[in-house]
This record gives structure tokens, C-alpha cells and sequence, in this order.
């Protein structure tokens, strides 16, 4: 028997848990809702979720602070709502480990496709990277387990969630050039709109801490107007 995806709505506004609970119910999820982090984190003790959608703005303990520390005990996905507009705002959560945003107001049939994605993803086969062990490329090797990658001066750099999730798609496809829009799918389980420059943002962020020199890239080539092509060798430890 096929088990009913669980998700956990976190949000301050009882009209937005309630309208979300109403339709995702109406489409087969079954939903728990909690008006702030505390309450959230009571549920946690008591149930097993297989998503959170949680809104950023909340008072006492705000949604970001509440990813963040999932993300150090778990790999629940996190779908953030968030009234900001502003790029930089929505990259954060994606940095701390978010899976995907929602800028309110909001189509609840456009939350539940951003639903459907992640938890596409989240149960999809492992990658070849997943499962522990380390990868090595250009002198540099990035553990796995501890989502590091350490350089040939045996300085260990710790990546975010978001760039971890970044390097190792690019790990499993070197020498192939990757479109923005495949490399969001296959880091947040979703396609790009207009304005969306996340996965630059994260590049750029990324080649901060694996490139010798971030404004020469050798390892993660810009192909103007594809994407991105990981050049370096791959080695599985």
C-alpha cells in the first residue's frame, strides 16, 4: 500500500494553514499544521514528516533559523514561503538548505507543483555520489559525508547544503555543459522563471571556494548563453 506523503505547514497566518491544509488534503497529502517553530518542533518529537513548508516570517523563532538547524539533524525537504521579493533574500534560504521558495501571494496549485518536484527528487534513486566516501578533482577532495571540500593545503572548506547540492551535480556530469535550467531541476526538483538567477548566484558562490582564481575559472567554465561545464577530472576515493 502506497503510504500518504506527510507534510508539515508552519506558518503564523491561520488563513494561509488553513487554505493550504484545505488543498493539498483535497489532493491526497495528508497535512499537520503549526502556527510557529515551537510548536513545529514539538510535532517533530511526535511525527515523521516528509516535507515542511515553512514561512520565513514568523514571530520568535523565524523559518530560516528553523532550517538550519533541521539541516544539522536531518534531510526533511523545506519549501519556504516568503512575502520578500528581493533576490538575495530568497537565495538565503536556498544557501541554509532550503529546497525551494514561494514569494506570497501565492496559487496554491503552484505550491503544490513546487510540492510534488521536491518530493519527486527527494525519493529519487541516489545519486552516484550519495552514500558517503570522497571524490577527487583538480587536487582538491570533497568528503561527502561531511560536505567539505579540502584543497591541497589541507584546509578544509565547509560548503552550504545548497552549494554541496551544486558540486556534486556537477561532479556526476563533468565535461558537460548544463543549461540554468537543468542545473536547477536537478539541485531543487524545479524550473527556472524569467528573473530566477539563483544558480548563478550559487556558481559564483561556489567558485569562491573550490577555484584557485574566482574570477579565472578553470573548474566551472561559463558557456555564454548554455550554462555551465564542470572541466575537471573526477576521481571516486
Amino acid at each position: 500500500m502506497e503510504m500518504i506523503p506527510h507534510i508539515a505547514v508552519v506558518d503564523d497566518h491561520q488563513e494561509i494553514r488553513e487554505l493550504v491544509a484545505r488543498y493539498l488534503g483535497q489532493h491526497g497529502y495528508r497535512v499537520t499544521v503549526a502556527p510557529n517553530a515551537a510548536e513545529f518542533r514539538r510535532l517533530l518529537a511526535e511525527e515523521s514528516f516528509d516535507l515542511a513548508v515553512l514561512d520565513i516570517m514568523m514571530p520568535g523563532e523565524d523559518g530560516l533559523s528553523l532550517c538550519r538547524d533541521l539541516r544539522a539533524n536531518s534531510r526533511l525537504p523545506v519549501i519556504f514561503l516568503t512575502a520578500m521579493a528581493e533576490d538575495a533574500d530568497r537565495i538565503v534560504g536556498l544557501e541554509i538548505g532550503g529546497d525551494d521558495y514561494l514569494v506570497k501571494p501565492f496559487n496554491p496549485r503552484e505550491l503544490l507543483a513546487r510540492i510534488r518536484a521536491v518530493l519527486r527528487r527527494s525519493q529519487a534513486e541516489p545519486g552516484v555520489l550519495e552514500g558517503g566516501g570522497k571524490v577527487r578533482f583538480d587536487g582538491k577532495v570533497l568528503d561527502l559525508s561531511r560536505q567539505e571540500v579540502t584543497g591541497e593545503d589541507g584546509v578544509a572548506v565547509p560548503l552550504s547544503s545548497a552549494e554541496f547540492r551544486l558540486l556534486s551535480v556537477f561532479l556526476e556530469h563533468p565535461g558537460k555543459v548544463l543549461g540554468r535550467d537543468e542545473l536547477l531541476d536537478l539541485t531543487s526538483g524545479r524550473e527556472a522563471e524569467v528573473w530566477d538567477r539563483s544558480i548563478d548566484n550559487q556558481v559564483s558562490r561556489l567558485r569562491k571556494k573550490i577555484e584557485d582564481d574566482p574570477k579565472a575559472p578553470g573548474l566551472i567554465k561559463t558557456h555564454w548563453g548554455d550554462g555551465y561545464c564542470f572541466t575537471g577530472k573526477v576521481v571516486r576515493l
